[in-house]
């Protein structure tokens, strides 16, 4: 499913919100209700990176667990603008995790 987010996302078929959540519908074949189109960019509500609040969005109730997992990922940041400016991981690996860490969490229930 990284891989799929990943590849949406540098081809440019849709912001790191929408990667995550195609490559979600792709691989569930369960399409999310929210629209993502204005996730992008930073625009995410509260800031949070785009490809993390379409992972929580979908997630549900495990929303807290992913943005734990995502931070240390991250550095400590799950807001766009703070993983930018520590310069440690580029927006199409922010994707590429989001969308492993949902996967991990909700399809393999932690596993």
């Amino acid at each position: 499913m990284n891989n799929k987010a990943k590849e949406f996302f540098i081809t440019r078929k849709g912001n790191c919100a929408q990667s995550v959540a195609s490559a979600w519908e792709i691989k569930t074949g369960e399409s999310t209700s929210e629209d993502f189109t204005s996730c992008g960019s930073g625009r995410a509500p509260e800031g949070l990176c785009g490809a993390l609040y379409a992972a929580c969005v979908i997630s549900g109730e495990k929303s807290e667990t992913l943005k734990e997992k995502f931070s240390v990922f991250s550095g400590g940041h799950v807001r766009c603008r703070d993983i930018r400016l520590a310069g440690r991981v580029k927006c199409a690996e922010c994707v590429s995790h989001a969308a492993v860490l949902l996967e991990q969490h909700v399809l393999n229930e932690g596993n």
